[in-house]
Order: structure tokens, then sequence, then C-alpha cells
């Protein structure tokens, strides 16, 4: 196991909701210091997003598990800089920073002297990545936007769901935010290939990256079956497809995930199955023939399949090495042999005593377990200020201005 890869790296985080905090918190669990900015006037919307909400000991103090996901191992300094002291205080950190993440409107933070074109000339090696809906240019720059809306409008949502005609139909919401969550890896991959390349040039650059673009990108697939059928794929409900049978089907005592991935894991399940006559049939011989008759396959599977517990099949499936699923709940996921040895689940202590749970990162570069509890709004305020040099007095006075907040 390595040990803080990115030890040094100095990030500015003045993002918050998700993509951007989750690309922060990437580079957090991998050793960078990372000092979160946030309005004294609420901080980071995320915290005040429940439910649920872990309370601290003192009964006052509490962190929403959304803030919670996404804001592990970074330091809180409360700053308006929206106020012109506020905002010199934020350039000088900037200036000693390799990093600057932000996902405001695009061109919205030059009136504080906070954007690139600013900051690269009090630091060149600044590597600054700016996430936003639409672009920094375009006809549709500046416009908001979140997950929900670009699962539309980038096409996954077109062919996620029930087809037209059956129980159901219409497109149906990935259930996490892919859209953020992929966003802020693609953030996180861009900064670091920033940070490579500033070691050869001695330059940093600023990074445009926008959701609608992530969300383009993330059809992978069917990105290219459509730019060479020229055919838009269409919703499926549990179907893939290039594959068949690989789709959920209901068994004894529940569903289960079949995933037969090509034709010999097919003839190994039509053996166990019991029916080795389906693996000669002429409509299934190949997977383009399970493709063409996929509605008569799928039949056959289910009724099959009916006939067994998933554990049975499970069994059988696992002994013969057919690829297979359960459909579980995040209980059963965190109860999980496997999850509990790959040790997934932690749990963090706060300087206030709580006790907070997190999920490691899977890259597994750091002990996730040692790193700081996601902060309270302006926990670290006092320290950071300190460290500019900033006296008790100095900092009290910012405080009576509105202009920081300690916690």
């Amino acid at each position: 196991m390595l040990e803080g890869a990115l030890k040094g790296v100095k990030v500015l985080d003045l993002s918050r909701i998700l993509a951007g905090p989750w690309c922060t918190q990437n580079m957090a669990d991998m050793g960078a210091e990372v000092i979160k900015i946030e309005n004294p006037d609420g901080g980071d919307d995320t915290r005040e997003w429940g439910p649920h909400y872990l309370d601290f000991p003192d009964g006052e103090a509490r962190l929403s598990a959304y803030f919670a996901s996404c804001n592990r191992g970074k330091r809180s300094v409360a700053i308006d800089f929206s106020k012109p002291q506020g905002a010199a205080i934020v350039r000088h950190l900037a200036s000693k920073a390799d990093v600057v993440v932000e996902n405001f409107k695009s061109g919205s933070l030059a009136k504080y002297g906070l954007d690139y074109e600013t900051l690269r000339v009090l630091n060149p090696r600044l590597v600054y990545l700016s996430i936003t809906g639409f672009g920094q240019k375009g006809p549709m720059a500046g416009r908001p936007g979140y997950d929900y809306v670009f699962q539309g409008a980038g096409g996954l949502l077109s062919y996620t769901g029930w087809p037209d005609g059956e129980p159901g139909a219409g497109p149906v919401r990935v259930g996490a935010s892919i859209i953020d969550v992929s966003t802020g890896m693609y953030g996180t991959v861009a900064v670091l290939g920033a940070l490579l390349q500033r070691a050869q040039t001695g330059e940093g650059q600023h990074i445009d990256l926008a959701l609608s673009d992530v969300a383009v990108a993330i059809n992978a697939n069917n990105n290219l079956s459509y730019l060479i059928s020229g055919k838009s794929p269409q919703r499926l409900g549990n179907a893939h497809a290039n594959l068949a049978p690989y789709e959920i089907f209901p068994c004894a005592d529940g569903y289960l995930i079949l995933a037969v991935g090509n034709d010999p894991q097919f003839v190994r399940f039509c053996n166990v199955a019991g029916r080795p006559d389906m693996a000669g049939d002429a409509r299934y011989v190949t997977n383009e023939d399970r493709l063409k008759n996929r509605a008569s396959l799928c039949e056959e599977v289910g009724k099959m399949l009916s006939t067994r517990t998933q554990q049975e099949w499970g069994d059988a499936f696992d002994a013969n090495g057919i690829p297979w699923g359960p459909i579980n709940t995040l209980e059963q996921v965190f109860a999980s042999p496997q999850t509990q040895y790959r040790q997934m689940a932690q749990t963090l202590t706060h300087r206030e005593g709580a006790s907070v749970p997190t999920v490691r990162n899977p890259v597994a570069m750091v002990d996730i377990s040692t790193s700081k509890a996601p902060p309270l709004l302006g926990e670290d305020t006092r320290e950071i200020l300190m460290g500019l040099e900033m006296s008790s007095a100095d900092i009290e006075q910012l405080e009576t201005q509105g202009v920081v907040h300690s916690h």
C-alpha cells in the first residue's frame, strides 16, 4: 500500500454539492492537503440535505449523510469571498496551492479575482479545474443544471427503462448521481494528468470540465453503436443490448441476475438447468441467434429459473463458472463477507468525539481509517488563518465583520 501518493500537494476546494467534492475527496484520500472554502452562511448546500443526519455528542452539531459521503479528509475554512477581505484571503491561499477546484457559474469568479487568469499571475504553476454544467464557452455556457437533468439531456435515460407498450414503460433515473460521480472521477484524472505535465513543463493550466460532456462520454459503447449504425439505442428494461440471456429473472424466492457473456457459458447454463437441448436449438446456438430470439429465450429461461431458490441456483452457477448475482439491499451489501473482507465500511473519529461511518476509496492507496472525518463548517478556519500569519485579534475582527466563521 502506498502512503500519501499526493503528500505535499495542496488543494483549494471552492466546490460544493457532489461532482467537485467527489474529485477533491479522491485527492484527499491519496494524501493531498485539501482546504474546503465554504460560505459562513450555511456552507456547502449538502450540509442541509437530509435525510439522514449524524448528531454529535454535544447535541448541537450534526453532519448530513450526503455531505459526509464526499468530504472526508478535508479542512473547512468558512470565508465570505464576496467581501474584499475574504477574497484577498482566498487569493493568498491560492497563491500557495497546487490545485484549485471550483464549480461556480462560468465567469462568475472573475469579479472576486478568483478566476484562473487572475490567479495564474500569482501562481503560474496552478492547476485550476472548473466544473460547470455546460462548459466555459458554448451556446449553453452559464446555464445551471443538476445530475438528473444531464442523465436525460446526455442520452442515458433514452435507453434506461422499460420499452413502450410494456408495464411501467418510460425512462427511469439511475438511482445514484452517476453524472456527478463520473465528473468527479474524470476531474481527478484530469488534475493528476495536469500535475504530471506540470512536472515536465513547470506550468499549470486551466481544465474546463462540463457535466454535459461527461454525460455524453459515459454512454460508452452505446455512443459507438449509434455512430456506427445511425440508430439510437432503445429502452430494454433489464435486458442487455448486446448479450442474451443477460438480465434479471425471477427465481423461487426472489430474483437473480443471470449474465451469460459468451456461447460456452450458455452451453454450461443449459446443462446446469437440465436443458442441454436448448444449447443445440438453432434459435439459441450463438449469441447473435439468442438476441434475434430474445423473447422466446427469456420465456424459457424464466420458467427454468422459477423452479429453484436463489441459493440453489447460485451454488450451481458458481460450481460451473456461470456469472450471476443477487439483488442486494445495502444492508445485505455491508453484511456481505466480501464487503467485510475488503474493509469497505470504515469508521472515522471526529475530534468532537463523534464516530463517523465512511466507505473506503476502492483505490486502495492509503489507509482511509486514519483520515480526517468530514469537517463541521469552519472547524479549521482559525488554524488555517493563523498559518497565514494572522493574529487571533485579526481573526476575531474578521469574524465580527462576518468575513469568516470558525467553529
